[in-house]
Formats: structure tokens, sequence, C-alpha cells
């Protein structure tokens, strides 16, 4: 069964950081597609970090580029270091994925999400003096 929990999210100061974690299992992660997507109150979910191995893409969506970094290791946890963070980076932060990834990262960070099979339960991010 797959199973994705996210975990280090909080509140933290404009110009800090946070590290999110998204520990996986019931999938072989080196053949997944993983991304990273969020909820900001009032606006639509985005996608904000993709990575495909079919390709061996990253994506990063513009609001977060030289910022954020998508982090896979050698186990079965992907991360995203977030530095520089913003005020209008706040919001509800998910995992996602779906597999065997078959499309670049962009495609999944920006297609219809609701397509993509596998979801954390989301965890929250506050960015605030």
């Amino acid at each position: 069964q797959v199973e994705l929990v996210e975990s280090g999210g909080g509140s933290v100061q404009p110009g800090g950081s946070l590290k999110l974690a998204c520990t996986t299992s019931g999938f072989n992660l080196d053949h997944y597609f993983i991304g990273w997507f969020r909820q900001a109150p009032g606006k639509e979910r985005e996608g904000i970090s993709c990575s495909s191995p079919s390709d061996g893409s990253t994506y990063y969506a513009d609001s977060v580029k030289g910022r954020f970094a998508l982090i896979r290791d050698s186990t079965n946890t992907v991360y995203l270091q977030m530095d520089s963070l913003m005020p209008e980076d706040t919001g509800v932060y998910y995992c996602a994925a779906d597999g065997p990834a078959a499309l670049p990262a962009s495609m999944y960070c920006s297609g219809p999400h609701s397509l993509l099979a596998h979801w954390g339960q989301g965890i929250q991010v506050t960015v605030s003096s």
C-alpha cells in the first residue's frame, strides 16, 4: 500500500528556512514521479517542485526558483529545502507521487493534479513576522 507522510512544517519568520520531508512506502521511488504542491489560503493548489526519473528532470515554479530545492536521497524520503521564505509561501504543502513515471517533471507539476494517484495528508507552513 502506497503511503506518503509529510513532516517538518511549522512557523518561521520571513527570510528563514524550513526543510520538509516526505517519507514514502509501498513503491519504488526510483521509478516514480514525486512532487511538492502547496495551497495558499484562497488560492488554487500549485505545483512548486517536481522530479521525474523518466528523463531525470526537476521542475521548479517561478515563484520558488532559486529559493527551494527538491532533494532525493538514497532512502525512501524526499525533501523540500525552503530558504529565504516569504509570507506568500504560507500554505498547506503536500507531496504527491505517481508512476511508473512516463512524463517530464514539468508536466506532472503543471498538469491536472487530480489525476495524480497518491497524496500525503498535507502540512502547514506559516511565514509571518
